[in-house]
């Protein structure tokens, strides 16, 4: 199937959230895409640190979504709408 990763950081002021990285690609599942989110985070050459990530499908219905803390990714749904600021 069809995805795409977003990571975007959260401005503490008003909670607005900015995409800093985009990619669509293709994955066998729901796990296998949170697997390819995890290496991209890692390998990725963004402008700063993500504060957290999206998956949705093609389609924009959503998969996964996660709040990075110190280290290691919250498995809580993040409930904020991803919009650039």
């Amino acid at each position: 199937m069809k995805i795409v990763i977003r990571f975007f950081r959260v401005r503490e002021a008003d909670g607005a959230h900015a995409i800093i990285g985009c990619e669509t690609l293709d994955a066998v599942d729901r796990d296998d895409a949170i697997a390819l989110a995890a290496r991209l985070r890692a390998s990725l050459d963004m402008p700063q640190r993500p504060d957290g990530v999206t998956i949705t499908d093609a389609d924009g219905a959503p998969l996964h979504s996660a709040l990075f803390t110190t280290g290691r990714e919250t498995t809580e749904t993040d409930s904020h709408e991803h919009h650039q600021a």
